[in-house]
């Protein structure tokens, strides 16, 4: 039998465990069968949707053009990346008050594997502090492993964005702001706050910075580095994803400071990046260090213009209909109580039936999620508008 299999091959059935976009993506091929004359909008995987920018196309053009010639031909490249993108990124932290060095950061195929990764350097015996509701990879990476997890209670009260509280103990602090599923960003003073008690645990926070290119508000700090004393306890992780389109194209980089534990992590991280990983393509990282000129940059901020504006659609609707929710000023997420006291299942189902529109449940990011419902901003504008006139039909009372 299974188990028996399990026994004998010594399978980890922690692996077992549903993630929740394959549910998600059942539920609408089973609707889709049964109903082929629907027309679905789908609201919900953060996947962007605009192409790349034409200066990040001309330098995979070029790269590909090297990759032709003898003398400017690119093999094995650096695991931790190539010294151009270094740079690149070193001058886009300083352009918000971050100093770097370039043996700091580290280049990879995405924010989404290095969070995962960096779970090797990290004994199994250590206790991880999430947030509740939260996104589903840090919960599923540690329940992988098997280590113990506790839980930060984010909710209405406090915005969904929880402070520390003193009496927990924990080793590992995992921190997203913007944050993915709620939106919500943290201020100075609440970043301060984790960063103090980190310091003071003697924890390390894993703090994902995907979503700091949406942040226009200049009271909300972009990296976690610009607060005093998150060198000594933070690791950052952040991603082309999100900031130039590059979902399908893979590359992010995570910073590991040389002042967290004495240097010690950022050493262990090299170790396990130059064993398990031989670094992202040539190519690809030309392509990302052209976000960087004058010219990306300018690109860049006008695609991402484009899903803040059906950000502010979406925002409106809700506004119109009254009902509470949190990001979509400073975030592509929107998230929203479920009217009429409905939980989050029956809300996507209440929708997908009578709307035609797909959102991610609440429950799916973990307890405190339930009764809540996520939107995204990465759609079509035409798309997103036509959501939002079905939104307000269907709900408006």
């Amino acid at each position: 039998d299974l188990q028996s299999f399990f026994r004998c091959c010594r399978i980890d059935d922690h692996f077992l465990e549903t993630y929740l976009f394959s549910t998600i993506a059942r539920k609408v091929r089973e609707y889709s069968e049964a109903h082929p004359e629907a027309d679905i909008i789908r609201l919900g995987i953060g996947d962007v949707t605009r192409p790349l920018v034409p200066a990040v196309i001309d330098a995979l053009h070029a790269a590909v053009e090297d990759q032709a010639k003898q003398e400017t031909f690119h093999g094995y490249g650096d695991e931790q990346g190539y010294g151009f993108l270094h740079e690149a990124l070193v001058g886009y932290y300083k352009s918000h008050g971050v100093e770097l060095a370039t043996n700091e950061i580290f280049i990879s195929d995405g924010a989404k594997s290095d969070l995962g990764n960096i779970l090797d350097i990290f004994g199994t015996d250590n206790t991880v502090l999430v947030p509740d509701p939260v996104y589903p990879v840090y919960v599923d990476t540690n329940v992988m492993a098997g280590r113990k997890i506790v839980f930060a209670d984010a909710n209405e009260a406090n915005g969904f964005l929880p402070l520390p509280d003193e009496s927990v103990q924990c080793d590992i602090i995992y921190i997203c702001s913007p944050n993915n599923p709620t939106g919500a960003a943290y201020d100075r003073a609440g970043l301060k706050a984790w960063v103090d008690y980190a310091n003071k645990q003697n924890a390390v926070i894993l703090y994902d910075a995907a979503y700091e290119c949406f942040i226009e508000d200049e009271t909300l700090p972009r990296s976690i580095y610009e607060i005093e004393g998150a060198k000594s306890c933070a690791i950052e992780f952040c991603s082309f994803s999100k900031m130039a389109g590059f979902t399908g194209t893979r590359c992010g980089w995570t910073v590991v400071p040389t002042a967290l534990l004495d240097g010690k992590l950022n050493k262990m991280w090299l170790r396990r990046q130059t064993t398990k990983f031989n670094g992202v393509p040539y190519i690809v990282q030309k392509g990302a260090a052209a976000c960087f000129t004058e010219e990306g940059m300018k690109q860049i901020k006008e695609t991402l213009g484009y899903y803040k504006q059906n950000a502010k659609v979406l925002a409106a609707t809700l506004d119109e209909l009254g009902i509470w929710y949190t990001g979509g000023k400073s975030s592509p997420y929107l998230w929203l109580k479920c009217p009429n006291g409905m939980d989050s299942w029956t809300f996507f189902d209440y929708l997908l039936e009578n709307a035609n529109v797909v959102g991610t449940p609440g429950a799916g990011f973990g307890k405190n999620g339930d009764g809540f419902f996520r939107l995204t901003a990465f759609g079509d504008q035409a798309r997103t508008k036509e959501a939002a006139e079905r939104l307000k039909k269907l709900l408006k009372k």
